[in-house]
């Protein structure tokens, strides 16, 4: 009977600390991850171009709807955090399906020449190693 009591003491001690330490991603941090998601896919050499552009599609999809929540979410608005300040302060980059489309260009050509890659850049770089 007392093996019966601790064991059930356990189990719902482990319950009540899974459920108050449960983690809480806000609408930002969701964004971010996903975006670095799309940034992965993007880089991503293993994956053909048809796959590389159906991920990015379905990326693409989820941060439309996760970039809308971030502009509408109200409990933004108030703080002050260096991680909200500087989202909002490069919307290019946090906002990238919005921009991109405000830009008329792909996904990928808006994030690649935010972080300053052209295509010219591109062509011009030759295989090698740096010394």
């Amino acid at each position: 009977m007392t093996c019966t009591r601790t064991f059930t003491l356990a189990v719902a001690t482990a319950a009540c600390l899974a459920a108050t330490g449960a983690a809480q991603a806000g609408t930002l941090e969701n964004l971010e991850r996903e975006r670095a998601i799309m940034v992965e896919t993007i880089l991503d050499p293993s994956l053909t171009a048809v796959e590389r552009q159906r991920k990015i599609v379905l990326s693409q999809n989820r941060l439309v709807d996760l970039e809308r929540m971030v502009i509408r979410d109200k409990s933004l608005a108030g703080k002050n955090t260096p991680v909200v300040k500087k989202a909002f302060e490069n919307y290019d980059l946090t906002f990238l399906v919005h921009a991109s489309v405000e830009k008329n260009l792909s996904l990928m050509d808006h994030w690649l020449s935010q972080v300053g890659v052209s295509t010219k850049n591109v062509m011009d770089a030759r295989v090698g190693r740096r010394w």
